[in-house]
C-alpha cells in the first residue's frame, strides 16, 4: 500500500516535470512576437508660440555724455550719482579766471574802436565841411582846381577810415560774444532731463578740451529704456519692425516685458570700426549681428543700465488651439501635410495625415487630421522599437520607422 502511493507521487511529479518543460520550450521557440514598445502624447488644446530668440541689452532712451568745451580745472561738482536733474541745472563748474580775462580784453578792444570811431566821425565831419566850402568857392573861381580835389580826396578817406572801423567794431562785438560764451562753457548744465548714471571727472580734476571732448557726467532718461537685441543674419530677414516683442531680465526670469519692435539697424554695429580694407576678412571669420530696436517703460526703474535682457520676437503664435508634440511629425508631404502615427484599436499603430499651423519645434498646431484626445506616437520613443514592430508586421511611426 505504501509502494502504490509513494509510486503515484513520482508518476505525479514526473507529470508536472513534463507540463513545466513543454511550457518553457513553447514560450521560447512557440510564442508570438511582441508588441512594440510606444510612447505616446495626447492631442490638446494648448498655445502655441514661434519665436525668434535674441540676448540684448537696456539703455536708456537718451543717453547723454555731458563734457567741456574749455579746459580748466573742475572747481565744483554739483551732483550725485543717481541724482535726478531738470534741463539746465548745474552740474559743475571749470575755473573761469581765463575766461574772463579773455573776456575783458575783448570788451576793452571794443571800446577802443568805438573811440577810434568817435574821432574818425569829427574828422569825416570836418573834411565834408572843408570839401562843401571847396566846392562853393570853386563855382565862385574864387579857388584853384587842386584845392578842390584835396578837399574831395580828404573827405573820401575820412568816410573810408570809418568804414574800417566799423568793421572793426563788429568784429571786436564778435570776440566779445565768443569770449562770453567761452565763459558760460565754464558752468557745464543738464542738456536734458534725466538721470547721472556715471561721474567721470572728479571735482579737482584738470580736463584739456583741445584734445579731445572730456565728459564730466553722463546723463540717462531713465523713464523709458531702450533694448537692443542683437538678431543673428540667419535669423534677421524674419524679423520686421512692427512685430510684438518680449523679454525676461535675470534677476526676475518669470516677469515678462512686452513691447513692439521698433526698428532693425541696417548694418551691424562693426562697420563703424570697419573700413573697405578689413570689410570682406571680417565678415568671413566672425558672426553678424544686426540690432533690433524697441523701447519699454520704466515708470519704477526696475530696468537699469545694461542690463541682460532674454529677447523673445514673436513670429507667429496660436492660442486655445489642438496640439501635439512636435516631435510626432514625420515627413513632410508636397501639399505641405504632415505624417504622423496614432494608436488605434489594439494599440497598433495607424497612419494619419494631418495639417499643422504654427510650430515652435516643441509643440506643433494641429490644423486638420486629429481631434482632441486622440493618441499620437513619439518619433524618438517608436525608434527603440522599430525592428520589434517591423517583425510583427506592424506599421512604423513617422521619422523612427521611415513611414
Amino acid at each position: 500500500m505504501k509502494l502504490d502511493k509513494r509510486k503515484a507521487i513520482l508518476i505525479g511529479l514526473a507529470v508536472l516535470l513534463t507540463l513545466a518543460a513543454a511550457w518553457g520550450v513553447k514560450a521560447v521557440f512557440f510564442s508570438g512576437p511582441k508588441g512594440p514598445q510606444m510612447a505616446t502624447a495626447v492631442a490638446t488644446r494648448g498655445d502655441v508660440e514661434q519665436t525668434v530668440l535674441a540676448t540684448g541689452a537696456l539703455e536708456p532712451v537718451t543717453l547723454v555724455s555731458v563734457g567741456a568745451q574749455v579746459s580748466g580745472q573742475v572747481t565744483s561738482l554739483k551732483v550725485k550719482l543717481g541724482q535726478e536733474v531738470k534741463k539746465g541745472d548745474l552740474i559743475a563748474e571749470i575755473d573761469s579766471a581765463p575766461q574772463k580775462n579773455s573776456l575783458r580784453t575783448a570788451e576793452a578792444s571794443a571800446a577802443n574802436y568805438r573811440a577810434q570811431r568817435l574821432e574818425a566821425q569829427a574828422n569825416l565831419a570836418q573834411a565834408e565841411l572843408a570839401f562843401a566850402r571847396q566846392s562853393q568857392m570853386l563855382k565862385a573861381d574864387a579857388t584853384s582846381k587842386a584845392d578842390y580835389e584835396t578837399a574831395e580826396a580828404a573827405a573820401k578817406a575820412a568816410r573810408a577810415q570809418l568804414a574800417a572801423l566799423n568793421a572793426q567794431i563788429s568784429s571786436a562785438d564778435v570776440a566779445v560774444e565768443t569770449a562770453r560764451i567761452n565763459l558760460g562753457y565754464t558752468q557745464i548744465r543738464a542738456p536734458i532731463d534725466g538721470t547721472v548714471v556715471a561721474i567721470v571727472t572728479k571735482e579737482g580734476q584738470t580736463v584739456n578740451a583741445n584734445q579731445s571732448a572730456p565728459t564730466i557726467v553722463k546723463l540717462g532718461d531713465l523713464s523709458t529704456m531702450t533694448v537692443k537685441a542683437e538678431i543673428s543674419e540667419a535669423d534677421v530677414i524674419k524679423v520686421h519692425a512692427g512685430q510684438d516683442v518680449y523679454f525676461t531680465i535675470l534677476g526676475d526670469p518669470d516677469k515678462r516685458y512686452y513691447a513692439k519692435l521698433r526698428a532693425v539697424e541696417p548694418a551691424p554695429e562693426s562697420i563703424e570700426t570697419d573700413d573697405a580694407s578689413s570689410t570682406t576678412t571680417s565678415s568671413s571669420s566672425t558672426a553678424i549681428y544686426y540690432n533690433a530696436l524697441f523701447d519699454v517703460p520704466n515708470a519704477d526703474g526696475r530696468l537699469r543700465t545694461y542690463m541682460t535682457a532674454q529677447v523673445y520676437v514673436v513670429l507667429a503664435q496660436a492660442k486655445g488651439v489642438l496640439t501635439i508634440p512636435s516631435a510626432a511629425l514625420g515627413d513632410k508631404e508636397k501639399d505641405g501635410s504632415y505624417r504622423v502615427m496614432t494608436v488605434g484599436e489594439n494599440d497598433r499603430p495607424e497612419p494619419r495625415r494631418v495639417k499643422i499651423g504654427v510650430d515652435d519645434g516643441t509643440n506643433a498646431q494641429v490644423l486638420s487630421g486629429l481631434k482632441a484626445g486622440d493618441k499620437v506616437v513619439l518619433a524618438q520613443a517608436a525608434a527603440a522599437g522599430a525592428a520589434t514592430a517591423s517583425g510583427a508586421g506592424g506599421r512604423r511611426p513617422p521619422g523612427a520607422f521611415g513611414f
